[in-house]
């Protein structure tokens, strides 16, 4: 009998072994997307160490020695509009994502939960807002807001990023699976009023999934580039995308604003990477606590 499954485990080990060369594709397909993605950071990390003399005589991955000149010019720069620009983007993307998360939340709680007249046809129409181009909504929101009178001002770019298809959806999606109808209905029973329900009984059970649209939706505000770039027109409201791309603009006639635009690029990255470090964590902590409750 011993022998028997001796046999049979080294039978089925011995394949297990072999790396088949099909298997080699996939592997190779990857490692093709991270150089893709990773390339270009690399340069800019790279690039960013560079003064204005060695960004075009140097090797394009050698590091150089001016970053914190580089650093100190982009924060001189026009009494550190820069810093004005990245604290525009903290503000869109801080308040634009608490917002649309929030409504979120509750958008999510009712579809999944409450049973209603049209139900199915507004998550089919948030379905068709979930494909739809931002771009191609940019300048009817443009049209609405400035015929009310609030372009060129904060309003103008945050209130279109409050409402969220994607976020809605991931909403409903996490609501109705972490949410159990039983509970809602025994809170009716007992007399809890649908606020209460929501707030006490729906929101801790939701909050990882609310996590995600958090961090979802405070990436897409702060690259987000078109909504701002066409609300806009006073340079001091400008999120640090629109005001990266006009320092370009004006590199064009000016070759020494390619270093700080570099260097501007690179300072941005570093909020979102801190974000999701530090949601990560929160992220892991919560579900391994749900783990252990369940």
């Amino acid at each position: 009998m011993s022998a028997t499954a001796t046999a049979v485990r080294a039978a089925t080990a011995a394949p297990r072994g072999r790396r088949r060369p099909a298997g080699r594709i996939p592997t190779a397909v990857l490692l093709l997307g991270a150089a893709y993605c990773l390339l270009p950071v690399a340069w800019v990390v790279v690039a960013a160490t560079k003064s204005g003399s060695e960004l075009f005589s140097t090797f394009t991955f050698l590091p150089g020695s001016g970053l914190a000149e580089n650093v100190a010019e982009l924060s001189a720069y026009r009494d550190g509009v820069y810093w004005r620009w990245m604290a525009n983007s903290a503000l869109y993307a801080g308040v634009g994502a608490l917002l649309s998360t929030a409504v979120s939340a509750l958008s999510g709680y009712a579809l999944a939960l409450h049973r209603f007249r049209g139900r199915e046809v507004i998550f089919n129409v948030l379905i068709a807002g979930v494909l739809m181009p931002p771009v191609i909504l940019a300048i009817p929101q443009y049209l609405l807001l400035a015929k009310a009178g609030m372009a060129d001002s904060y309003v103008s770019v945050l209130l279109p990023s409050i409402l969220s298809p994607y976020g809605i959806y991931l909403a409903r999606i996490y609501a109705a699976a972490a949410v159990p109808s039983d509970i809602v209905e025994a809170g009716r029973i007992d007399g809890a009023g649908e606020w209460r329900l929501f707030r006490s009984v729906a929101l801790p059970m939701m909050l990882p999934g609310l996590v995600t649209v958090f961090l979802f939706q405070s990436v897409a505000i702060w690259n987000n580039f078109m909504l701002p770039y066409i609300m806009l027109g006073d340079d001091e409201k400008f999120p640090v995308t629109v005001g990266l791309f006009t320092l370009l603009q004006q590199g064009a006639s000016a070759p020494a604003l390619y270093t700080l635009v570099i260097t501007g690029a690179l300072l941005s990255v570093i909020p979102l990477i801190a974000l999701f470090l530090v949601i990560q964590r929160f992220w892991s902590l919560d579900l391994l606590s749900g783990a252990v409750k369940s």
